[in-house]
């Protein structure tokens, strides 16, 4: 038996972060979205726990050595008390790295999610959610993979089911991000605060992105400060026909558009196709639904 699934790329459609705690982490509030493009992560039974990468970015991760899949598998194995699964892994890498996506949380959230179904594994979506923790403050909310407001660490999470399908780009410069020196900048001048919006009264998309439009990326600035080339993607989106909203996703280096409907989103993703960058077309939601 093999088990297959999508680690759905992960978007901040907002970003609000306050000053470092003295707990050592920033306090954020964020709306977060999965899009229908991500990696693929398959799971088959085998004699030990193993994994193998492919894909279009899966040599940026040749001998990574403790990848985050491993992680969350062995943190899986020990709370259902098995040791290390029994599970060969392979990663279909389709997402850039260090692009503000998510990517490593989400492929564990998927691993964790598919060995325990695999596995038969007697755990509850708790349970699992405590799993997905040790990979960072993105691996619940990856493991879940459906829209939420997070708050807190990133932690704190009440799902958003009005969201509704928002037609989009994803655009990589070809260049990472690493979220550490983000954090450090923004550190340096830090500029905003976990103020989290009311929800609009009105979930019809273009309300919902001019509702957007009102919101803000705090790492924005301070991630342009670490890798400049940002701003031609940012700038590149923005010059789109049809493009309502333009935002950087995370810590990046990945910007997001937002369109009116998914033939515009889709001729711009042909448009802005230039040698080393990634750009993909999507809906951003619920993948998990559809």
């Amino acid at each position: 038996m093999t088990l297959s699934g999508l680690a759905p790329a992960k978007i901040n459609l907002f970003l609000h972060v306050g000053p470092v705690a003295d707990d050592g982490y920033h306090p954020l509030a964020s709306l977060v979205a999965f899009a229908d493009v991500g990696d693929g992560v398959t799971v088959t039974p085998a004699d030990a726990l193993s994994l193998s990468v492919t894909g279009l970015f899966g040599g940026a991760l040749a001998g990574e050595g403790d990848n985050l899949i491993l992680r969350g598998l062995r943190a899986l194995g020990e709370a259902a008390g098995i040791g290390a699964p029994p599970v060969a892994v392979t990663l279909d890498k389709q997402l850039p790295i260090a692009a503000g996506l998510g990517g490593g949380s989400a492929d564990a959230g998927t691993a964790i999610r598919l060995a325990a179904q695999l596995l038969d594994l007697d755990l509850d979506e708790a349970a699992l959610e405590a799993v997905a923790g040790v990979v960072g403050a993105d691996g619940p909310m990856c493991l879940r993979a459906r829209p939420a407001w997070a708050t807190g660490r990133g932690g704190d999470l009440t799902d958003e089911p009005r969201l509704p399908p928002l037609p989009a780009v994803l655009l990589n410069p070809g260049l990472p991000s690493p979220t550490g020196a983000v954090y450090r900048a923004y550190d340096d001048a830090p500029a905003g605060g976990t103020d989290c919006p009311e929800a609009p009264a009105d979930w019809s998309p273009g309300v919902v992105i001019d509702w957007l439009k009102a919101q803000r990326n705090d790492l924005e600035a301070p991630a342009l400060r670490v890798t400049p080339g940002i701003s031609e993607a940012l700038a590149a989106m923005r010059a789109m026909p049809g493009c309502r909203l333009t935002r950087m996703s995370g810590s990046g280096a990945t910007v997001f558009g937002l369109f009116d409907d998914a033939a515009a989103a889709e001729a711009a993703a042909v448009a802005l196709q230039r040698p080393g960058w990634w750009g993909r077309p999507c809906l951003l939601g619920n993948p998990a639904s559809g």
